[in-house]
């Protein structure tokens, strides 16, 4: 894996709410190598004077106005919207070193192409409970990045929740899964407070449970290792409420419900980048 030293330079362009959760997350880590980074080892890029004031005093960062001061940078983080992403490459013109992107849906040889051969660009897809460092998050490598690069980005983004390394081809899929996931759960959640409520429970005693048995289930899982399968059946009882709610969302095609859902996320990604 390749390694960055207490020296290290890295350019964060973007410090919306993800890239600020990425850069407080490894300032936090005490786990290597984002354990030996701190606020001196970045440079932050933010056009707004207010905002660069404030991610100054609160991490110890340099805050500039726009790229053209991150000569001698180690890594460049590129975390602006998608949209934003071609104005930015523009700006940043050919790069030799190691880039990182979490913007959604831009495919490595795009950066490649505007960003020359000497650019090793690592594609992250993370999701949105990374700022609150419980992330999950893919590592895709570009043509000129190499394993180590690969492996360096993995073990960054691994101390922002969980990391691991995936051919491209299968970032849609990943998107599909957890990208959008926590729209999926929170859906769920919304679903089960309605119901409740149906039910004649108070809205806010039936979110309050949907919830705490979301996060609960989770950790119980996490914990012990238990499969979703196992899970499952451990908490139906033969012939009891459990398996009498499971068999209606059965009836109503849940798992098929669940499949044609990510498919058609992964078919809009295509179509969003014009391959379909």
């Amino acid at each position: 894996m390749a390694v960055l030293g207490q020296d290290a330079r890295i350019a964060l362009v973007g410090c919306g709410k993800m890239g600020e959760a990425v850069l407080s997350g490894w300032l936090a880590s005490e786990a290597a190598p984002a354990g030996t980074l701190s606020g001196e080892s970045f440079i932050v890029v933010e056009p707004t004077e207010e905002r660069r004031a404030h991610l100054a005093e609160r991490y110890g960062v340099t805050a500039v106005a726009d790229v053209s001061d991150l000569d001698g940078c180690d890594a460049v983080v590129l975390a602006v919207k998608p949209q934003v992403m071609p104005e930015v490459l523009g700006q940043l013109g050919s790069v030799d070193g190691l880039v990182i992107t979490i913007a959604a849906g831009i495919p490595t040889a795009t950066y490649e192409s505007v960003l020359g051969p000497a650019a090793r660009v690592v594609r992250v897809m993370p999701n949105m409970p990374l700022q609150v460092g419980m992330g999950a998050s893919v590592v895709a490598a570009g043509a000129s990045a190499t394993d180590a690069d690969a492996q360096l980005v993995r073990a960054l983004f691994a101390a922002l929740g969980t990391a691991q390394i995936v051919p491209e081809d299968q970032i849609d899929a990943v998107c599909a899964i957890s990208g959008g996931g926590p729209a999926y759960v929170a859906y769920m959640i919304e679903a089960l407070r309605d119901a409740g409520v149906a039910l004649g429970l108070d809205a806010g005693l039936a979110e309050g449970l949907a919830l705490q048995t979301v996060g609960g289930t989770w950790r119980a899982m996490d914990a012990s290792g238990t499969s979703p399968e196992a899970m499952r059946t451990s908490v139906c009882s033969p012939g009891g409420t459990t398996l009498a709610a499971l068999a209606v969302m059965d009836d109503c095609g849940f798992k098929e419900m669940f499949a044609a859902a990510m498919r058609a996320a992964v078919d809009r990604a295509a179509e969003l980048r014009g391959d379909a």
